[in-house]
């Protein structure tokens, strides 16, 4: 009778979580076919999660055609069954306008939804809307709250906008090293306005002291990672430098950087 019962436990189905485990590897893999497979039937049975990634592959095309609508309609479910990335994917589509009216209030609303059960990616966009006033009342001590909890998940554009309020003085006094420490921390994780923006504080000694080649360097990987920034700056930086300089800082700027653990 034991074996028996090991055999039934062997044969029994897999649960949901590992359902969608397998179907998260097979969409690692790019097999996108084998992953809306198993999506397909647990979201239909409620799973929140799974609606999401449906709704995610009709918003990007990822083994569908695109499908603005049906994205919506995925999402949708998955945001009011309350998943959280669900809510951001959502709101994404309200803040851009696709397949639903531009609505800057409820993309506001969704990505607060997402931030507060803890999703690192609303946190960061939240606190992006709350400093611009985009779609919500401005609020700096909120935008600093939200671009904290989001940099304390290694998002770096949070980290980059945590430097840019030392920077500013915005909510907090003006801070020009702790504004670099941001940005180092921004630049390393691959963010290219803190790669800019720390570009600039080497060039222009704030906060940091001046390295004409580590400016340079930084502010070349900031424009291949095409940050507006950049350009204000990588002019200047590269006509303090001699030949030999430039040729060095281009050589940084192609290396690799290690980036560093969470």
């Amino acid at each position: 009778m034991r074996w028996l019962d090991h055999l039934a436990r062997k044969a029994a189905p897999a649960s949901a979580a590992d359902q969608l485990a397998a179907a998260l590897d097979a969409a690692k893999r790019g097999d996108y076919a084998t992953a809306l497979g198993i999506w397909e039937p647990l979201a239909r049975s409620g799973s929140a999660r799974a609606q999401n990634n449906i709704g995610a592959c009709f918003a990007e095309g990822l083994g569908v055609e695109r499908d603005r609508i049906l994205a919506l309609r995925w999402l949708a479910l998955a945001a009011e069954a309350g998943d959280p990335v669900g809510q951001r994917n959502l709101a994404s589509l309200c803040f851009r306008g696709e397949g639903v009216e531009q609505n800057y209030r409820r993309a506001a609303e969704l990505y607060r939804a997402a931030a507060e059960q803890g999703d690192g990616p609303a946190q960061d966009m939240l606190s992006w809307m709350l400093l611009e006033g985009k779609g919500i009342e401005p609020d700096i001590a909120e935008a600093r709250r939200w671009a904290l909890a989001a940099a304390g998940q290694g998002i770096a554009s949070a980290m980059t906008r945590v430097g840019m309020l030392y920077h500013d003085a915005l909510g907090v006094p003006r801070d020009p090293a702790e504004a670099v420490r941001w940005w180092r921390k921004a630049a390393l994780r691959g963010d290219a306005d803190g790669q800019a923006m720390l570009g600039a504080a080497c060039h222009l000694g704030a906060g940091v002291p001046a390295d004409a080649v580590e400016a340079y360097a930084w502010l070349l990987r900031a424009q291949a990672g095409r940050s507006a920034l950049a350009g204000r700056y990588i002019d200047a930086a590269r006509a303090a430098l001699t030949a030999d300089e430039i040729a060095e800082a281009e050589r940084l700027a192609t290396s690799s950087i290690e980036e560093p653990s969470p």
